[in-house]
């Protein structure tokens, strides 16, 4: 995986460079000190991987993810635990407080390569379908046939234009990476949804048939994307 390491200090670059080393499916492309140059490398650069810091001079880790329309996997490597929730809610896949060990470190990335080369083989399958994990199996499923994506509790649920529904206990935001940016969007952190199962929206809430979910705040440009 290629990856890249955004922090504002660069004692902890130093250490995320180190780790990154004896990782040998980490390939560290680029570290930066200043958020804005890394959003530029993002725009002309292949990225799988993102360890970001949250607490930043110029834009906090969060706003910086938050603008980011296709993200890739993120790691947050961060001294403040109070921002977990909110980074979770934006689809982070792991949060690392500083200062982490190697060993934790590495849970983090086997965790990123996991779900790289699920989402990578759902891909290379078949482009109309995902594979939604369930305990060590996995079931494939047509994107075409999922109209609305639930977090409940431990679980989530995959609703289907069948009316029938799946649950798994993969988290919602690890589902949000599997599914095509172009198709579905995210509209709360509880919920994603099919474009094409929209019926109507405005700035606060969508309707997908007859129920009603909210447009949580963190994704409030989602309605750009319809």
């Amino acid at each position: 995986m290629i990856a890249i390491a955004i922090d504002d200090e660069p004692i902890a670059l130093d250490i995320v460079k180190l780790h990154a080393s004896k990782v040998p499916f980490i390939t560290l492309e680029a570290v930066f000190t200043n958020a804005f140059e890394a959003l530029a490398f993002l725009q002309t650069n292949k990225v799988d991987l993102i360890f970001l810091d949250i607490k930043m001079p110029d834009i906090s880790g969060i706003d910086m993810l938050d603008s980011l329309r296709n993200p890739p996997l993120i790691i947050f490597t961060t001294a403040y635990a109070e921002h977990a929730v909110k980074g979770f809610e934006l689809n982070a896949l792991d949060y690392l407080l500083k200062p982490f060990s190697l060993s934790r470190f590495l849970q983090a990335c086997n965790k990123a390569e996991e779900l790289y080369r699920l989402r990578n083989s759902a891909e290379t399958a078949d482009p109309g379908y995902i594979f939604i994990k369930d305990g060590y199996q996995q079931i494939k499923v047509s994107i075409e046939d999922i109209t609305l994506i639930e977090a409940a509790g431990n679980y989530t649920l995959i609703h289907l234009k069948s009316s029938q529904s799946l649950s798994t206990r993969m988290p919602i935001g690890e589902m949000a990476t599997l599914l095509p940016a172009t198709k579905f969007i995210r509209a709360h952190r509880a919920f994603i949804i099919a474009k094409s199962a929209v019926t109507k929206f405005d700035r606060n809430q969508i309707w997908v048939a007859d129920k009603l979910i909210p447009i949580g705040p963190t994704y409030a440009h989602c309605v750009h994307d319809l």
